[in-house]
């Protein structure tokens, strides 16, 4: 019986097919290590939260209205009647476990990064999955235009140690409370003549969140939002001088951008500085990342009044547009050295060798076999093995290996005895 893996899941391989190479492990860790030092080296911690929690925490945390509570969370009830939800974003747990565990109550600068599995309920296509991964990094009590601008460099320069060119930041402003409560009556009065002509989904936004309209994808919502009023007009006086003076910074960093007025984000946790960053190779699901300002995510989830800032980046896109554009990955790790045994004896002997050897931190594999010659150096191709040797009665009795490199087929002879020390030397 063939058991295929759920919809819009998939699996990461060793060696992944040549139409999907996204999918291959190596390129994943070499993605996340990269991810890991540059979090690192703006100062970010790695904080590691469940993948579920109770669904109360991300109604409040994402949002009662946003598309992701309504249509995409998975949700059930466990043995003890309680409803829990798979996380399908991280800045809820990451505030949650803030809180939870006090850490505010400890001096110290709260950065932290997260990676790892995210899960929405919604329709799979290229760049978008039921189980995607995220990397995301939260910096938590500081409100100034360089903590915004610094979260933006750090995702800027995340996606230029991965080789990503052609990329587009948009930013924009949604104001703090007061200013998007003058903006929704300003919205209201400019949808309300275009109510029918618009979508199910934002005739239902035009009453529960009505600046999702502006995030609609929709072409005909898009059509008639283009002539909507502009956000940048109704800023407070202070969130305005907020917005200008990131602008300002952006620019001293040489950090090329775009103000998007219709940039709203699909969260309703946002306030003040929103931002995305996107990559044409993706088609219509072409934003890599983005985040923005929370300031009142903390006090909400029982926590301190503390502004806050974050991001999210998919590592399935990102690992996308990364061959899209050509980009070169490290050699996936594979041998230092195949052993090929012809015999018992040879075969007891190059065991112990091959421990011996991976003790030593040599990457080592061993034919166990027992076949031929030809089929040993096939398989040391397969797996890219730098060197080959061949160990037989005749090696055991002189103590004397052909030691052969496999890209140029050329040998040298060595004492077995030197094995370990002449590998040791072509490792370095």
């Amino acid at each position: 019986m063939n058991y295929p893996s759920a919809k819009g899941v998939f699996d990461i391989l060793p060696t992944a097919p040549e139409d999907e190479a996204w999918r291959e492990t190596s390129r994943w860790l070499y993605l996340e290590k990269i991810l890991r030092q540059t979090a690192h080296d703006y100062g970010y911690h790695e904080i590691r939260t469940p993948l579920f929690e109770r669904t109360e925490l991300f109604i409040r945390g994402v949002g009662e209205g946003t598309d992701i509570v309504t249509k995409e969370m998975y949700t059930f009830m466990d043995k003890g009647d309680r409803s829990i939800t798979l996380r399908p974003e991280g800045t809820a747990s990451v505030i949650r476990a803030f809180v939870e565990n006090k850490i505010y109550a400890h001096p110290g600068l709260y950065k932290y990064f997260y990676l790892g599995p995210m899960f929405r309920y919604e329709r799979p296509q290229a760049g978008r999955y039921r189980q995607h991964h995220q990397f995301g990094a939260e910096a938590l009590g500081n409100a100034t235009p360089e903590q915004d601008v610094e979260l933006i460099d750090m995702l800027c320069e995340t996606y230029r140690r991965l080789g990503l060119t052609h990329l587009t930041v948009c930013i924009n402003s949604v104001g703090d409370p007061e200013s998007r409560a003058r903006y929704r009556e300003a919205l209201k009065t400019y949808f309300t003549p275009y109510l029918s002509e618009l979508s199910k989904d934002s005739q239902e936004r035009f009453s529960k969140n009505i600046l999702r309209i502006l995030d609609s994808k929709d072409p005909a919502d898009q059509k008639i939002a283009r002539s909507a009023p502009n956000i940048l007009d109704h800023l407070s006086p202070e969130t305005k001088e907020h917005f200008n003076q990131v602008l300002d910074l952006l620019s001293l960093l040489k950090i090329p951008f775009t103000v998007q007025p219709t940039l709203v984000r699909g969260l309703d946790y946002y306030n003040k500085t929103v931002f995305e960053i996107t990559a044409g190779e993706l088609g219509a699901q072409n934003s890599l990342g983005g985040g923005g300002r929370y300031d009142g995510l903390v006090e909400a989830i029982g926590g301190p009044k503390l502004p806050s800032i974050g991001f999210g980046t998919g590592l399935e896109r990102v690992l996308q547009t990364m061959i899209k554009q050509g980009v070169i990955f490290p050699t996936a790790p594979h041998p230092l050295i195949f052993l090929i045994p012809m015999g018992e004896k040879a075969l007891r002997y190059c065991f112990e060798l091959a421990c011996q050897l991976r003790h030593e931190k040599i990457p080592t594999e061993i034919d166990l076999s027992g076949k031929k010659v030809q089929q040993g150096m096939a398989l040391a191709s397969l797996l890219k093995a730098d060197y080959a040797v061949v160990i037989g009665e005749n090696e055991l009795a002189s103590q004397r290996i052909a030691l052969k490199t496999m890209t140029t087929r050329e040998t040298t002879e060595i004492a077995l005895a030197d094995l370990v020390s002449t590998l040791k030397l072509l490792k370095n």
